[in-house]
């Protein structure tokens, strides 16, 4: 069975089809006591939540607007910034001597607890969402940026400079290729907590937003609802990724596809 599913083979699709059926039928079957679909919904009263927000009322748009432009906006600052940091303190050794345990300090810190902060610093609108969402993207993606350029082989370099490289040039063609491949590393896990920022955030003060959304459901233990505001969530969180796995496809082009350094 092993050698009949390869990854994106058509095998492997169906295999992963199938057990997404069978999870939903289990969960189906469950949900007929009571009980259990009080505590876990009903799978197609949620499906029918999700209809009714984009087909019969189209009432989730707005609401998911403001969700995906906090976690795109948090996403994008939040990968710009930890690259620039992360370039900065690899190439800087006396920077990042001194920032180390400033550094350490602030990513040991529970990032939920700034939220009130930036609820008063930017008000309760998106860019509170955003800022605590950077706090988020931010740190992974620098510490993978930091690591990068660290771990460039002090060989290639010396054989950059042997060659005329400059710094800028060893910055292009050396340290920038090195620590790309570490950002798309941590971008598939910066898309996920970039949600996971825009909608705690919501949750501890909006008035909008699909966390917002599932906020009001709780309140009313309206489980369904709850189970449609995560499955939504979920889905668009795949879309980002997916659009992030294109992104890398295309920038990543030079680095060679697994096993064909076997073969060289």
């Amino acid at each position: 069975m092993a050698k009949l599913i390869k990854p994106g083979s058509a095998s492997l699709r169906v295999w992963q089809l199938l057990l997404l059926v069978a999870i939903l039928l289990i969960w189906h079957v469950a949900s007929l006591d009571s009980k259990v679909a009080f505590f876990f919904g009903q799978p197609l009263e949620v499906a029918q939540r999700i209809w009714s927000w984009f087909v019969t009322t189209g009432d989730i748009y707005h609401h998911l607007w403001i969700t995906l432009s906090e976690t795109v906006l948090a996403f994008v600052i939040g990968t710009v910034a930890g690259l620039g940091c992360g370039l900065w303190l690899g190439l800087s050794p006396a920077a990042s001597a001194i920032l180390d345990p400033y550094i350490k300090a602030a990513n040991s810190m529970p990032r939920v607890i700034l939220a009130p902060i930036f609820g008063m610093w930017f008000g309760l609108g998106i860019w509170s969402k955003v800022a605590l969402a950077v706090t988020l993207v931010f740190f992974i993606v620098f510490f993978n940026v930091y690591q990068g350029v660290r771990e460039v082989s002090p060989t290639l370099l010396d054989n950059a400079r042997m060659l005329g490289a400059r710094r800028r040039q060893l910055l292009r063609h050396v340290y920038l290729p090195s620590a790309t491949s570490w950002v798309f590393s941590s971008l598939h896990t910066s898309v996920g907590l970039a949600f996971v920022g825009a909608v705690v955030g919501e949750y501890l003060g909006s008035a909008s937003g699909v966390g917002y959304l599932i906020l009001q459901a709780e309140g009313t233990f309206d489980v369904n609802t709850v189970f449609a505001g995560i499955v939504v969530l979920t889905a668009f969180a795949l879309l980002l990724d997916y659009l992030v796995g294109l992104g890398e496809k295309r920038l990543m082009r030079w680095q060679p596809r697994s096993g064909e350094t076997e073969k060289l």
